[in-house]
C-alpha cells in the first residue's frame, strides 16, 4: 500500500509537468494551423516589457513575482528539514551500532520505521532527496533576496493570472519532486512524531541528541555525480545571480518605463541568460541523481520548454525595440536557439 502511494505521488508530478511542457511543444511546432494556439499560450506567458499594454485584463502587477519565492522559500525549508530529520533519525548510514542510541531510540522505538529494514536504495534516495534540497533552498532563498533587493518592477509590469498561478504551482512541485521517493515517509514520520508529542506530553520527550558530523557526513559520502551536479548547479547560480544584478542596474538611472539593452557576462552571448542558467541549474539535478530519477527529468524538460518559449519571444522584442541590437545574440541557448 506505501509503495503504491509512493508511486501515485511520483505518477501525478510527472502528470503536471507533461501536461505543463504539451502545449508548450505544440503551440511551439510552425505549423500556421496552429498560430492561434500559439497565440493564446503567448498571451498567458507574457509578461514585464513584452506584455502589451492593451492586454490588461486578467493581469496581476509583475511584483507579484514576490509570493512565488515566499511561498517557495517556506515549502523548500520546511521539506529540507523535515527530510533531513527523517534522513538523519531513521534512514542513517551504516555505522557502529552504539550511533542507533540517540534520537532514533526514542522517535521510532520499535515502530514500522525502522533502521534494519530500510533499503540501500531508499537510504540512498533520502540522501539524495536532503542534497537537493539544500541546492534549491540556495536557489530559493537568493531569488527571495534578489527580487526584494535587485529587480526594480516597472508601475505598469503585469503578468496574466494564469502565468501567475502556474509560478506558483511550479514552486510547490519543483521542490517536491527532487524528493517524491521519499516524500511520503517523510509524512508518515512527522505523524508518527506529532502523535507521539500529543500522546505522551513535551515533558516526558526525552532529550534530543544530535551528532553533528552524522548530520552532513552522508551527504560528503554521496557519489561523484552529485558533486558535479552541485558543481554544474553553483556554475548556472553565479551566472543568474550575475545577470539578474545586470537587468537590476539597468533601471538605476532610467525613467521607470525606459529599456535599454543589457550587456555583460552571458548577455553577450544570448539574450535570456538569466534563462540560460535557469536551464543550467534544473539540469544539475537530473546530473545529480545520474538521470536515473524520470520526475526530475519532465521537471528539467518543463524548465526547458517553458523558459525556451519566453526567451524566443523576449529575444523578438528586443530585435523589434532596438535597430541596433546585436544580431550575434542567440535567444537562448548559443548556436542553437
Amino acid at each position: 500500500m506505501e509503495l503504491e502511494m509512493h508511486t501515485v505521488l511520483a505518477q501525478l508530478l510527472r502528470l503536471a509537468w507533461i501536461a505543463g511542457t504539451l502545449p508548450i511543444l505544440i503551440a511551439s511546432i510552425p505549423i500556421p494551423k496552429l498560430n492561434f494556439f500559439h497565440t493564446i499560450l503567448l498571451g498567458f506567458a507574457r509578461r514585464g516589457k513584452i506584455m502589451h499594454s492593451s492586454s490588461q485584463k486578467f493581469t496581476l502587477p509583475q511584483r507579484f513575482f514576490l509570493h512565488f519565492y515566499i511561498v517557495a522559500s517556506i515549502w523548500t525549508t520546511f521539506l529540507l528539514v523535515a527530510t533531513w530529520c527523517y534522513a538523519y533519525t531513521v534512514v542513517p548510514p551504516v555505522r557502529e551500532s552504539s550511533a542507533y542510541s540517540t534520537i532514533t531510540s526514542y522517535l521510532i522505538g520499535g515502530s514500522a520505521l525502522r533502521t534494519d529494514s530500510t533499503t540501500m536504495f531508499q537510504r540512498h534516495a533520502v540522501w539524495q532527496a536532503v542534497f537537493l534540497l539544500l541546492l534549491m533552498e540556495a536557489q530559493v532563498l537568493r531569488r527571495l533576496f534578489e527580487t526584494i533587493y535587485v529587480f526594480k518592477y516597472s508601475p505598469s509590469a503585469r503578468m496574466h493570472i494564469l502565468g501567475y498561478l502556474t509560478g506558483m504551482f511550479f514552486y510547490l512541485a519543483a521542490p517536491l519532486s527532487l524528493c517524491a521517493d521519499c516524500a511520503l515517509d517523510v509524512f508518515y514520520f512527522l505523524v508518527n512524531l506529532v502523535t507521539k508529542f500529543i500522546v505522551v506530553g513535551k515533558d516526558h520527550m526525552p532529550p534530543v541528541e544530535v551528532e553533528l558530523w552524522q548530520v552532513v557526513n552522508p551527504l560528503v559520502r554521496l557519489g561523484w555525480r552529485h558533486w558535479i551536479g552541485a558543481a554544474a548547479f553553483f556554475w548556472g547560480w553565479i551566472h543568474q545571480q550575475r545577470c539578474h544584478k545586470i537587468l537590476g542596474s539597468l533601471r538605476d538611472s532610467r525613467q521607470a518605463e525606459e529599456y535599454a539593452i543589457p550587456h555583460g557576462d552571458w548577455f553577450e552571448i544570448v539574450s535570456s541568460p538569466h534563462y540560460l542558467s535557469e536551464m543550467v541549474i534544473y539540469g544539475s539535478f537530473v546530473v545529480a541523481t545520474g538521470g536515473s530519477d524520470l520526475t526530475i527529468w519532465l521537471l528539467f524538460v518543463f524548465v526547458l520548454a517553458n523558459l525556451s518559449f519566453a526567451a524566443v519571444e523576449t529575444h523578438r522584442w528586443y530585435h523589434q525595440k532596438f535597430e541596433d541590437y546585436p544580431s550575434s545574440r542567440f535567444a537562448v541557448i548559443p548556436y542553437i536557439l
